[in-house]
């Protein structure tokens, strides 16, 4: 046992094989008004637990000063897939559990009411729990009830003794981002009603693996999930996971259903028992299958390097699309500055006018591409480069071409 070791945040056993190291870097989402600010860098290492297979970093900036101190820098609606994907799911809901103006939803990380204004539309009541009030305000002022803190034990007994618990409990994106997950999950648990719902989206680790998605790897998302972990975690809250989906969302994705045990109305499907050998023939309950990520890593950072150093060499210029937390890990980790990016673009304009985290690389308005005419256009956000390539397809014009580099370089 090596003097570095970290207690898994899980189970508690003690780890210390790193699944890749990513050098250090600042906070993804911590954006620069100024070129003359300071800016912290932690390690951006990522641990695999053998007990449990847990996949996790260390927590060096704590959820609080993340999400629930100052400006938080994202907000959900700018994406128009997203908003479909929203859609879809509360139209899902309603045709499947019969949610309607008798049910209580409550979304964890409700962000801007991207989501929750969907159901309110349909006269079905709501509660946002939101942790950036910056964000939280939006939907405050869309009329969506919204409670700006953190949702924890503490906060879920105080809904069951307020009679608040809910029939439809939904947490997209938000798992990961809490470093307390056996707090986090023993809360579900505490504000479900009987036969009540759970529902969570999170990145799937397998997907990460596979496609080399090291980029979704940042100081905000504390964990990543294989089925075979979450289906753990909620059973040792006495949770029940009754169904899966495979998402494309965020490069792929799963959502989960999860129930009380107890809860003899909902059955459980032959997809999660699919889903949990499939991961097992993989190798995702064996160590040696996660060690092996890392020099897949270096490889994909070695190929974009080519690719940009050659490009420049020829003359050529190159900007970026979007200004996500994964593109700041990518662009971190790979070492990629205004050197090889001019600028990079991004539709919110809670974004523009600042500098990225690390590479200070300029974000601007999408005008600017017309302005400037690049060549080449990196598309950060590679998981919604269908919709971003669709809505500058007028760079063709000028024979103009997109580049995707996760999980290799593709020029389109």
């Amino acid at each position: 046992m090596s003097d570095d070791a970290i207690t898994c945040r899980f189970c508690g056993a003690q780890i210390e094989h790193v699944f890749v190291s990513l050098g250090s870097s600042p906070i993804a989402n911590s954006y620069l008004n100024r070129l003359d600010q300071m800016e912290p860098f932690y390690p951006l290492n990522v641990y695999v637990c053998d007990n449990c297979f847990l996949v996790q970093l260390q927590e060096f900036e704590s959820a609080k000063k993340i999400f629930g101190e100052g400006d938080y820098a994202y907000f959900s609606s700018y994406s128009d897939s997203w908003l479909k994907h929203a859609r879809d799911y509360v139209d899902k809901m309603i045709n499947t559990f019969g949610v309607s103006n008798k049910s209580h939803v409550v979304e964890i990380a409700s962000n801007d009411g991207y989501l929750l204004q969907y159901f309110v539309k349909k006269g079905i009541p709501v509660l946002g729990i939101e942790p950036a009030r910056n964000v939280a305000e939006v939907a405050i002022s869309k009329g969506i009830s919204t409670d700006i803190t953190f949702f924890n034990t503490a906060y879920a007994k105080k809904m069951k003794k307020a009679g608040k618990c809910a029939d439809l409990i939904v947490a997209n994106n938000v798992l990961a981002h809490n470093p307390n997950l056996n707090d986090f999950v023993e809360g579900l648990k505490i504000a479900l009603k009987r036969t009540g719902t759970i529902t969570l989206e999170f990145p799937h680790l397998l997907k990460l693996i596979e496609q080399v998605q090291f980029d979704t790897i940042y100081h905000e998302h504390f964990s990543y999930f294989s089925f075979l972990t979450v289906e753990k975690l909620f059973a040792s809250h006495g949770l029940t996971l009754f169904d899966v989906e495979e998402l494309s969302t965020h490069g792929g994705s799963l959502r989960i259903y999860a129930k009380h045990e107890e809860d003899e109305t909902k059955p459980v499907t032959e997809k999660t028992s699919s889903l949990r050998n499939r991961e097992i023939k993989t190798g995702l309950a064996d160590i040696n299958y996660y060690l092996a990520f890392s020099e897949k890593v270096k490889a994909v950072k070695r190929e974009a390097l080519k690719f940009l150093i050659r490009a420049k060499e020829e003359n050529k210029n190159i900007v970026g699309y979007g200004a996500p937390a994964k593109g700041n890990t990518f662009l971190n980790y790979c070492g990629i500055r205004t050197d090889f990016l001019d600028y990079t673009v991004d539709k919110s304009p809670h974004k523009q006018g600042h500098y990225l985290p690390g590479s200070r690389i300029p974000i601007v308005a999408p005008d600017m591409i017309s302005e400037t005419k690049p060549d080449y256009i990196l598309i950060l956000p590679w998981n919604i480069k269908e919709e971003i390539m669709k809505q500058t397809s007028f760079i063709r014009e000028w024979g103009g071409k997109f580049v995707i580099a996760i999980p290799g370089i593709q020029v389109i």
